[in-house]
């Protein structure tokens, strides 16, 4: 008769964490307390920690720098909703980007001949329009990306967060940027960051991983319940939820078919239930 002989946790790797930035490592760049604690800690454990972040308006170099001014080093562990959206284009493309300097470097290294969406008022001959937050927007930004879209280019968007949260409570998201634009324009965006599929692409290439499906160990720390936690329903992973008050405590996740695996009220408790921390 064969023996089998159980791991004890202790000696368990511990799952990739798959984290978010915005509400749960910061508000708008104010380092929530424990956080970079949290990530040390998960760290020294053995886990690697991956920033998958929705935020397409900054530069992936401007990223790792606001981590590392919280504490946290971070180079070669962002993973962008700009990178997921650079990777809707081919190279030769010519693409209008309505979004901050992290779209537009992301579209440019995938070798897409980018127009920035101050640079002309011609929406003619464009092959994709990409939509990202910025705070720029205005009405002529509106009539030059809807009228780029009628006239043939594809509507692509970083993602859909409606809302943005800060110290001070949710500001307008790259949602409701796009929603103008897709409603100006009479048709829906291809959207490329968290949930949908073509971040979790990103994800496990960057991880090094053999498809989507070899996430379904990791954990996936988020605040955002119609974000992170329908993200890591899209790869089959856990789902580690924060409650920074995007997502009121009241909300009935079952609505959206999102199961909280792990709750607490900051990333590091998060990071202590993980830990088996008491």
């Amino acid at each position: 008769m064969a023996t089998f002989h159980t791991v004890p946790d202790a000696l368990r790797p511990l799952p990739p964490v798959l984290c978010d930035l915005d509400g749960v490592v910061w508000l708008a760049h104010r380092a929530i307390p424990g956080s970079a604690e949290a990530v040390e800690r998960l760290r020294a454990a053995g886990s690697r920690v991956l920033f998958v972040t929705n935020n397409s308006a900054s530069t992936l170099d401007e990223q790792v720098a606001a981590l590392a001014g919280v504490g946290i080093a971070a180079e070669g562990d962002v993973v962008s909703s700009a990178m997921a959206a650079a990777g809707l284009v081919t190279a030769g493309e010519r693409v209008l980007v309505c979004g901050g300097a992290g779209l537009r470097d992301a579209m440019r290294s995938a070798g897409a001949d980018v127009v920035a969406m101050t640079d002309g008022d011609d929406p003619r001959g464009f092959d994709a329009v990409a939509i990202g937050w910025h705070r720029e927007f205005d009405y002529r930004i509106l009539t030059l990306a809807a009228g780029a879209v009628r006239a043939g280019g594809r509507l692509l968007a970083s993602n859909d967060d409606a809302t943005y949260p800060t110290p001070s409570g949710p500001i307008p998201g790259g949602g409701a940027i796009l929603a103008a634009v897709e409603r100006a324009a009479g048709t829906r965006a291809v959207v490329a960051g968290k949930p949908h599929r073509p971040m979790a692409d990103v994800v496990a290439r960057h991880l090094g991983l053999d498809g989507t499906a070899a996430l379904v160990d990791a954990v996936m720390v988020g605040d955002r319940a119609e974000t992170d936690g329908l993200f890591a329903r899209t790869v089959g992973c856990r789902y580690g939820h924060v409650d920074s008050g995007v997502t009121p405590p009241e909300t009935h996740l079952e609505v959206l078919d999102v199961t909280r695996d792990l709750r607490a009220a900051d990333l590091a408790g998060i990071a202590d239930r993980l830990l088996g921390v008491a």
